[in-house]
């Protein structure tokens, strides 16, 4: 397997090796090693779903390793953790959502960075195809994440599927004023967080 051949040379020098027509890109001090397609810099993660905290974050046991994954493209709703930091309609049946289609299975998923926290940012594929990815968002789930003037958006058909899944009116679309959960964590959180009013909570 790719994972235990990184295993096996996860303390050696940090050294790019073509193999088999890929760039093999070691990074010591990270304590991981990557495989960068040559076409799109993507590294593949494989390994079992040992838990799944949320609509777009699980955590992938891969070898002896645990990486925590963002789901890449989408933005869940938050799940809320203690008073201040409530959790939105639809968290956790978003999270459920998410278990259902990966919990405990073996896969391997299509990473292309790490961000600020540590976590891998990926794209899910499932067994019978397409992504978690897609499949939280088509299902009314997950918004497509289109923060940043969507910087965050990977997978361009997103959007439509939010269109279709909004206008099915399912999922978390069944409300009426759905909080993005970039607005939720801005106007609901950091609000709490810093004594200010937080009517969208």
């Amino acid at each position: 397997m790719i994972f235990e051949l990184f295993s096996r040379a996860r303390h050696a020098a940090a050294t790019p090796v073509l193999l088999g027509g890929m760039l093999l890109a070691g990074f010591s001090a990270g304590g991981f090693f990557n495989l960068a397609l040559a076409q799109d810099a993507a590294y593949a993660l494989k390994g079992k779903v040992v838990r799944v905290a949320d609509g777009d974050t699980l955590t992938l046991l891969a070898g002896r390793d645990r990486h925590r994954v963002r789901l890449a493209s989408i933005d869940a709703p938050e799940t809320g953790s203690g008073r201040l930091r409530p959790g939105q309609p639809y968290g956790q049946a978003a999270r459920k959502a998410l278990a259902d289609l990966v919990a405990g299975r073996t896969l391997t998923l299509k990473c292309y960075e790490q961000d600020r926290y540590g976590r891998d940012i990926c794209d899910v594929p499932l067994p019978g195809g397409g992504t978690a990815n897609r499949v939280m968002v088509e299902t009314g789930m997950a918004w497509a994440n289109l923060q940043g003037a969507g910087k965050y958006l990977r997978d361009e058909t997103l959007p439509g599927l939010e269109r279709q899944a909004r206008g099915r009116r399912l999922g978390l679309w069944r409300q009426p004023d759905a909080v993005a959960p970039w607005d939720w964590r801005w106007q609901c959180w950091d609000a709490l967080e810093n004594g200010r009013p937080a009517p969208i909570c």
